[in-house]
């Protein structure tokens, strides 16, 4: 007798269906797995084989054979677990292979039966609503898949309340879709005193989704103004939101199943690897500019990153996304990031300062930012220095105005931007100024005469590259948003080339 499941495969966020193909027949007892499975998959028979007799159930004494189909895509992970109980089961006769042939199952099984969380539940839940199919997976996750809509979820704790579902004597509840909290870090720009030039570029990256770069020696305030950046970024829409936690649960990150609607904040540490970045490693899986997708990726002490990881991180800048190429795998993933960045000015820190700098200086500081490429440069809208902070400003009371109130001026732009692109675009799902290009950027961002003329002289004078020239013209039009002025003058063309400085010691 052979037995049929539907389950998946992930290739990155897309979903392959997968044919779980068991059959039982004579000869010596034996339980192999064909398909080419990795060794997560192998291990599943003994899972499989102590979850059943933990619910007092014996394979037989047969031959059986579990194909997963089709034979030549690799399978990975542990989710093949469920499918591969459940199709035993139909070719036992427990189940009802006719009502089970309905579902998408997927599930990691525990020694007594009980079904632990996998990775990858939303988007194998949204190909089962596409094809019509319900979906089985672990009690923990039913939340989870009940985001995709239109599907049927069976989400029991462990195997024998699925067994009992089908039987009747246990019906399982459709699970509710859960989201996370939304509630912000605590974190207030108030908590930073001095530094208005700093944080003026702050609203700004946020006002426009604006890559930004902050230099300045230990201490003056850069890794808390990035922390403080999440707090004045809108929340996710809901095709964003979907898009981030499809992203999360192929990685396994989503906590407790619950779509998430703050944006990602990724910070990893400057020891970070290239497929740490960008996504590799022996499944392929998503690097933290692909977590960081529709949210803000911070690399602190931008220098100290391998050379490799950050020229990486160009292509996923520049197109919105990273592909993973390797000899077994041709994986794309979303990568829509904010890049904030900081750095010395130099290794010891200290250039401005001539009683506290090394020896080296200015030297020190053009071998030291040199790391950093000119293309990777080019690519960072905002650049903007953050000196050591005055002990006198320190002593001062917390300024007026927090992170709500620069937060409500992001959000009115943000505003702007979206009813704009609406219009200019429909259909293109354009955001924020920072990802128009070419004639849309022309058609948004086209400046006055006089700040036509001033950001043709500063390009000449600059020797701006065309990729700095768009780059310019798009934080105008962000300036242009946070005044409510319809047109970009030339006041907002000035202070978007106030933010495009050469680092010091490129000339």
């Amino acid at each position: 007798m052979t037995a049929r499941v539907a389950t998946v495969a992930f290739q990155g966020i897309d979903v392959l269906d997968i044919d779980v193909q068991v059959q039982m027949a004579g000869g010596l007892p034996a339980f192999t797995v064909v398909g080419l499975p990795d060794k997560a998959v192998g291990e599943s028979r003994e899972r499989v084989r102590a979850a059943l007799n933990a619910l007092g159930l014996a394979l037989p004494p047969k031959r059986i054979t579990v194909n997963l189909a089709p034979a030549d895509v690799a399978k990975e992970g542990s989710h093949f677990d469920l499918p591969i109980a459940v199709g035993l089961l139909v070719a036992m006769g427990v189940l009802p292979g006719e009502e089970v042939a309905g579902y998408t199952v997927l599930g990691e099984l525990a020694l007594d039966g009980a079904l632990a969380p996998v990775a990858g539940v939303l988007p194998a839940a949204v190909a089962a609503s596409a094809a019509g199919r319900g979906l089985i997976c672990p009690g923990r996750q039913g939340g989870e898949a009940a985001w995709a809509g239109g599907v049927e979820v069976l989400a029991p704790a462990s195997l024998l309340a699925l067994i009992n579902h089908f039987k009747g004597s246990q019906m399982l509840k459709a699970p509710v879709p859960e989201i996370a909290e939304a509630a912000g870090s605590g974190l207030d720009l108030r908590d930073i005193k001095g530094q208005e030039t700093a944080k003026r570029a702050l609203e700004v990256a946020a006002a426009g989704s604006h890559n930004l770069l902050m230099i300045g020696p230990p201490g003056s305030g850069k890794s808390m103004l990035a922390a403080r950046l999440p707090d004045l970024l809108p929340p996710l829409s809901a095709a964003e939101a979907l898009e981030v936690s499809m992203i999360h649960s192929v990685a396994g990150a989503l906590d407790q199943g619950r779509l998430l609607r703050r944006r990602p904040y990724r910070d990893p540490h400057h020891s970070a690897s290239v497929p740490s970045l960008v996504g590799g490693g022996l499944r392929a899986r998503p690097g933290e500019v692909s977590l960081a997708h529709n949210g803000v990726l911070f690399l602190d002490e931008l220098p100290e990153f391998q050379r490799g990881a950050l020229e990486a991180l160009r292509q996923p800048l520049e197109t919105g996304r990273t592909t993973v190429a390797r000899a077994n795998a041709h994986v794309t993933y979303p990568a829509r990031v904010q890049l904030v960045a900081a750095m010395n000015p130099c290794r010891c820190g200290h250039l401005a300062d001539p009683a506290l700098a090394c020896s080296r200086a200015p030297k020190c500081a053009a071998e030291y930012q040199s790391r950093i490429s000119g293309p990777l440069f080019d690519r960072i809208d905002l650049h903007v220095e953050v000196p050591a902070v005055n002990p006198a400003d320190l002593s001062l009371p917390p300024p007026a105005e927090g992170s709500a109130e620069v937060a409500a001026r992001v959000a009115a732009a943000r505003e702007i931007q979206n009813e704009r692109y609406a219009r200019l675009a429909p259909g293109k799902a354009i955001r924020s100024n920072a990802e128009a290009d070419g004639e849309l950027l022309e058609a948004a961002a086209a400046p006055d005469a006089e700040g036509r003329r001033l950001l043709t002289e500063a390009a000449e004078r600059m020797r701006l590259s065309a990729r700095g020239y768009h780059r310019v013209l798009r934080v105008a039009r962000t300036l242009a948003d946070l005044d409510g002025a319809a047109a970009v003058r030339r006041l907002h063309v000035a202070e978007a080339l106030s933010y495009r400085r050469l680092m010091p010691g490129r000339g």
